[in-house]
């Protein structure tokens, strides 16, 4: 996020000046919603194992019979809501503080999940450390809020298969909390089977992946709001631990982190200061940051994603 104009020190829902109708948001979101959908259909029919033998069968499908994407819902939708709802956890926490910040823009890609998720821009400076702790929060748990009843319905719709010790497959991490639920709710597979996971929660496991990267406490992330209001002038130094931490996990786990690494580095892990830091945080706000640690570890994963 990119920081944005504050008057007076205390929230206000201020009635913002008209705005012209926000076309790239809407024309992005439809976007996403196609590309979603697109992914939704293949998954769910690679699901039901009506998934064409021959290649791009099932786009050849799609190409004939339109309403095909109709099947991707079960992916399309639940994942939109969690991006969507972690986007507006920070919108509406920017509006509270009298913040100016855009409408979530979606990012619609032709990648294994059909999106790179979602932004606002946050146009003003902020204006002390309580209304940036609260507005790099709000996100976070507003997407991990959804995403844990639709991991919940997703365990009770996804299947056992026979796991096959000489064939190559795409292994998803399983994050703290997948393996608690799935302990909880029964769902974990006897021995010699593995857990085909529904398309409902492909969508919860982006949105529990997402709320992790988010909360890494690195420069101008979600997390890294988190650790400035909370450390002040330790962030930066935070900030390059985690960067350095990386490394070793793309070596010995998921190589994807190096591009983490990347794209860190070039945003850089400073953060600026508000208006005023001198302002103290109030007690709930260290509570709001145990729940950013708890939320973190419970979502991690060293690996998300490796060849089985």
């Amino acid at each position: 996020m990119d920081n944005h104009v504050f008057d007076g020190l205390g929230p206000s829902f201020a009635t913002p000046a008209r705005s012209p109708f926000p076309w790239v948001n809407v024309a992005l979101f439809v976007a996403t919603v196609f590309t979603t959908l697109v992914v939704g259909t293949t998954l769910m029919a690679s699901f039901d194992q009506n998934l064409s033998s021959e290649s791009g069968g099932i786009f050849q499908a799609i190409l004939e019979q339109p309403n095909l994407l109709l099947t991707g819902l079960p992916f399309s939708a639940p994942l939109m809501l969690i991006l969507l709802a972690h986007e507006m956890g920070h919108y509406l926490t920017c509006r509270y503080y009298g913040i100016s910040a855009s409408l979530p823009y979606f990012i619609p890609a032709p990648t294994l999940i059909g999106t790179f998720g979602a932004f606002i821009r946050i146009r003003s400076p902020i204006h002390h450390r309580a209304a940036l702790l609260d507005v790099g929060i709000a996100g976070p748990i507003a997407g991990f809020v959804l995403a844990l009843p639709t991991l919940a319905i997703a365990l009770t719709q996804s299947r056992y298969m026979e796991a096959d010790p000489d064939g190559s497959f795409l292994m998803l991490g399983e994050p703290l909390i997948f393996k608690i639920f799935a302990y909880a709710m029964g769902a974990v597979p006897p021995p010699g089977m593995e857990l085909y996971l529904h398309p409902i929660g492909m969508a919860a496991w982006v949105g529990l992946l997402v709320t992790a990267l988010n909360l890494i406490p690195v420069g101008q992330l979600d997390g890294g709001h988190i650790a400035y209001a909370l450390f002040g002038r330790h962030h930066k130094r935070i900030s390059q631990a985690f960067v350095f931490a990386l490394i070793p996990l793309g070596v010995f786990y998921w190589p994807g982190w190096f591009v983490w690494i990347f794209l860190l580095a070039i945003l850089g892990t400073r953060h600026p200061p508000t208006l005023d830091d001198s302002l103290p945080l109030e007690s709930r706000h260290v509570t709001l940051g145990w729940i950013a640690l708890a939320m973190f570890v419970l979502c991690f994963m060293p690996a998300p994603v490796s060849i089985s």
